[in-house]
């Protein structure tokens, strides 16, 4: 295999030296031994080839993802002793600031926190290969493997070129492709001319913050999002905006960054495909509505921003973009934050907790940490009934305290919205 890194991807992969990792942390009940987790990896490496690739740059720079069959590489895993359940939210914030060596080894690895009964295992994942959904698809393939190493997986049709994401009648439509170059054309001229004001902040004391609801508090809240005809996403969106502008008052911008996964307009991309690109909408909350008013009103916003997204021209245009991409990046780390942070919701995760051999007690939330600037992101995710959240800054972003407080507050309001029929918020 041998295929050129799509822009998104060069942008998230940098200089190959480029720190920029999804983490998806998980708990077992069980004892196993490294051989039959070897194994297990060795099991994804045969079904999905960019498990296999490294990057190589070719005579111009240009970075490709390349498998050299004569040399296959092995996916990397670090051990250590378990001393307590919290083990593995330390291990994540080392391993955000842990750069991969693309060009030598795979951008995937793995941490095993090992107990004589219970282990946490730490699916590290390059940004540029991972997103959420390409994340939880290794972790189910990987339990099927550890469980049993001759369970039959379908193998990957990996994503080889453009052609495979963008349908070729978009491809070949001289029109867009105009549109495309005189847009990316305009935006470079307009890059060079603008001034950077900034400095990019250097990331200081990075942390995670971890909570769970229990099945009665979630049923409780997904039942009254139901009865208030609005998505559970929505609600939680103002409850993160509410929380912000109670901590933060008059620092709060009133803006949530939101991830929107590209599979649900793009047929052509596969469940079981590695691939890392997302959509963004901008998400504002409406305060002098009362709470659920206002929740719908940010649904009815998202619904409409939905609506206008179009996949193929945003990668179009992204991949008219190549010859700008060190334009863009200097101007994107040299920008102040337009947003209070970034929330993904990845919704109910349908991996199976009993197997033959062990029991998946906890999937976590995952988290991608940006190698600089505004780091601050929510995850959430719904497992065997319970919603998870993973709260993930630094100093630079957001201080502590601050976390501390919104934390309290959004979970303050979950609770009350899952114990009472009216809130009130101030």
């Amino acid at each position: 295999m041998r295929r050129k890194l799509l822009f998104i991807e060069r942008m998230l992969h940098g200089d190959g030296n480029y720190a920029f990792n999804a983490l998806l942390p998980t708990r077992i009940r069980g004892t196993f031994r490294e051989a039959e987790i070897r194994q297990a990896l060795e099991g994804l490496q045969k079904n999905h080839a960019l498990l296999n690739a490294i990057v190589k740059d070719d005579e111009k720079g240009y970075p490709w993802f390349v498998v050299d069959e004569a040399n296959p590489v092995k996916i990397p895993i670090r051990t250590l002793m378990r001393n307590d359940e919290d083990d593995w939210q330390t291990e994540s914030v080392k391993e955000w600031s842990k750069a991969f060596d693309g060009y030598k080894t795979p951008l995937m690895r793995l941490v095993w926190i090992k107990g004589e009964l219970i282990s946490e295992l730490i699916f590290v994942m390059h940004h540029c290969l991972f997103d959420g959904r390409s994340a939880l698809m290794i972790l189910e393939e990987f339990l099927q493997l550890l469980d049993d190493p001759d369970v039959a997986i379908t193998p990957e049709l990996p994503i080889s070129n453009i052609s495979d994401v963008v349908p070729q009648s978009m491809l070949n439509n001289r029109f867009y492709n105009i549109v495309a170059k005189l847009a990316i054309g305009a935006a470079s001229l307009t890059l060079s001319l603008i001034p950077s004001k900034n400095r990019p902040k250097v990331r200081k004391n990075d942390y995670l913050i971890h909570w769970r609801f229990d099945k009665e508090t979630t049923t409780a809240f997904l039942a009254r999002c139901k009865n208030e005809n609005v998505r559970a996403h929505s609600v939680i969106c103002a409850i993160i905006l509410d929380a912000f502008k109670q901590v933060q008052r008059k620092k709060a911008k009133n803006k949530i960054l939101c991830p929107v996964d590209i599979r649900s307009f793009n047929p052509q991309i596969k469940k079981n495909n590695i691939f890392a690109f997302a959509l963004m909408i901008l998400v504002s909350a409406y305060p002098e509505s009362d709470f659920f008013s206002n929740a719908r009103a940010i649904q009815k916003d998202i619904d409409k921003r939905m609506a206008k997204l179009n996949p193929y021209k945003i990668i179009m245009l992204f991949e008219a973009a190549h010859g700008s991409l060190h334009k863009i990046v200097d101007f994107l780390r040299h920008q102040k934050p337009g947003n209070d942070c970034m929330f993904s919701n990845l919704g109910k995760i349908d991996i199976p907790h009993q197997y033959q051999s062990f029991e998946l007690e906890n999937i976590f939330s995952p988290s991608v940490m940006v190698p600089e600037g505004h780091a601050t992101a929510f995850t959430t995710s719904t497992h065997m009934g319970e919603i998870d959240f993973s709260f993930i800054s630094n100093e630079n972003s957001l201080s502590f305290e601050d976390a501390k407080a919104i934390k309290d507050k959004m979970i303050n309001t979950i609770t009350r919205l899952a114990a009472t029929k009216e809130l009130s918020i101030a």
